[in-house]
């Protein structure tokens, strides 16, 4: 399969919406998993199934904590899905205007032709910022199609939005992802990019931030995440 990274055209709005929904609804699930594992939510279940049996009741002891697990499960759907509704009711409706106005963003895809079709597997997007006498570029909307994992597509994404900072003479690389996203964010420690630990938002949402150094990274710990909805919240980065 022959992968070409190159800018956005207009023709490719509707299949790059459809990949990045794809994209974010997918950490629905490990976000649901990493909040019914927890220490906090395992008690919470044991607690509602000792509360249904001590009502003397056996069915108490599984509806109780089943609307629980699924109460839980609602809010990490609701909580990637509001978020997909309003990146595409916002910034993704205009691609062009948003991404490709100024002359240090951009807007990337990557495509190849499968069984005879072309097909949109990948997208990236920088966008330059100012902070003083500093300018420095945020990665967003970086998404790989499932079905083009593990076949370095990543990287060379990763990388043609470090080279393009590179050549623009920005301080750095700015991006921010989840805890959900294990894989990327290994990526990201291959390409040099370094956790820093940042303070949680007064929502206590969690995050996880990277920094790439030349062109100095973050981390936030991502506790519960997927109970922003609930109580905690989801990932962002500076």
């Amino acid at each position: 399969m022959e992968l070409v990274i190159r800018r956005y055209r207009p023709s490719d709005k509707d299949p790059v919406l459809s990949l990045y929904c794809i994209g974010i609804r997918e950490h629905i699930r490990p976000c649901f998993r990493n909040a019914m594992t927890s220490p906090l939510y395992l008690t919470v279940t044991l607690a509602l199934c000792v509360t249904g049996h001590l009502l003397g009741s056996v069915l108490g002891a599984v509806v109780l904590p089943g609307a629980w697990v699924g109460l839980v499960y609602y809010c990490c759907h609701e909580l990637f899905d509001s978020f997909v509704r309003e990146k595409i009711r916002t910034d993704m409706q205009d691609i062009p205007g948003n991404y490709l106005s100024r002359p240090d963003d951009c807007f990337w895809v990557a495509e190849a032709e499968v069984d005879g079709t072309t097909r949109i597997l990948g997208m990236v997007a920088l966008v330059t910022e100012q902070s003083g006498k500093e300018r420095y570029g945020e990665l967003l909307r970086m998404i790989i199609s499932p079905s083009c994992r593990r076949m370095g597509l990543g990287l060379r994404m990763a990388q043609t939005v470090i080279d393009f900072c590179k050549e623009r003479g920005l301080s750095k690389v700015v991006l921010h992802t989840s805890s959900t996203q294990t894989a990327a964010v290994s990526l990201y420690e291959k390409l040099g990019f370094r956790r820093v630990v940042l303070k949680h938002y007064t929502s206590t949402r969690p995050f996880t931030i990277f920094k790439k150094r030349p062109i100095s990274y973050c981390d936030i710990p991502l506790t519960l995440l997927f109970v922003s909805r609930l109580s905690l919240c989801m990932n962002n980065n500076t």
